[in-house]
């Protein structure tokens, strides 16, 4: 099968179930609602409404990027989930022997799902940034703050919060095929986004040169390619991050690294 049927084979398996509408809708929900009410807090803040409340001060125009930037924040386990789904569901449904039989040539069958991925990813990506972009924006203009719309610079931002969702999916396609079990994968990857990193970058302020590593994490990597993170102003943030074009390389990186590793160790064993 060439690669082209190979990866419309892919998209057909993945859109054909309902795992991924209820995952888009659970983000969307979960990001816009995020939004929209930090949007609300930060925006009343700033325009004096909550002049009494303990929120981050001297904000002005970052405040537009911190709260579109949750898509990226918060939303990005969704489509490491996702491309992790993508391999793991094929090992847990017995439907992976097929595939090969089909696509006999293994690194065939792989980059077709990394091209799907990317489908994935635009899709994700997009419904993220646009329920945060979204429901934030809407926020700040009711509190009378500008959503910056019309700036060259958020428009940028947004592309590159879509391109880092997109990488997050290849990142777990890269995880599904070095770790075949989906309970592991998906534990996994819930207990490394959702607490070591967060803590390890909570703690790099605290720790003398651990700042210099939190920096190469791949959520740091991801929040330095969007360009900005409400991490950063809770003090979840290295000092120095990485460059956006450094900090997309990094997580692009990560995408290959577990792949390559995933092929060698995993992907072309014998299915069980």
């Amino acid at each position: 099968m060439s690669l082209l049927n190979a990866t419309r084979s892919e998209l057909t398996k993945q859109f054909s179930t309902s795992v991924w509408w209820i995952l888009l809708i659970v983000l969307v929900l979960y990001i816009g609602g995020t939004a929209g009410g930090m949007g609300a807090l930060l925006a009343a803040g700033e325009s004096g409404a909550l002049a009494g409340a303990n929120l981050p001060a001297g904000l002005g125009e970052r405040v537009p990027s911190l709260i579109y930037g949750l898509a990226t924040a918060m939303g990005y386990v969704f489509p490491l989930v996702v491309g992790s789904l993508l391999v793991t569901g094929e090992y847990r449904h017995k439907t992976l022997t097929p595939t090969f039989l089909a696509t006999p040539r293994r690194g065939v069958a792989l980059t077709a799902k990394m091209l799907a991925g990317v489908v994935m990813g635009l899709v994700f990506g997009l419904a993220a940034v646009g329920s945060s972009v979204a429901a934030g924006g809407g926020m700040l203009a009711v509190f009378g703050v500008d959503p910056q719309f019309g700036r060259a610079e958020t428009w940028a931002f947004i592309a590159r919060m879509v391109l880092a969702l997109v990488l997050w999916v290849l990142v777990g396609i890269a995880l599904g095929t070095l770790i075949r079990n989906q309970i592991a994968a998906v534990v996994g990857i819930l207990a490394f986004t959702q607490f070591v990193e967060p803590i390890a970058r909570v703690g790099a302020g605290l720790v003398d040169g651990l700042a210099d590593v939190v920096r190469f994490l791949p959520g740091a990597a991801s929040d330095a390619l969007a360009g900005d993170s409400i991490y950063a102003v809770m003090g979840g943030g290295p000092a120095q991050p990485l460059e956006w074009w450094a900090g997309g390389l990094v997580l692009a990186g990560y995408a290959l690294v577990f792949a390559v590793v995933g092929y060698v160790v995993s992907w072309r064993r014998d299915v069980v």
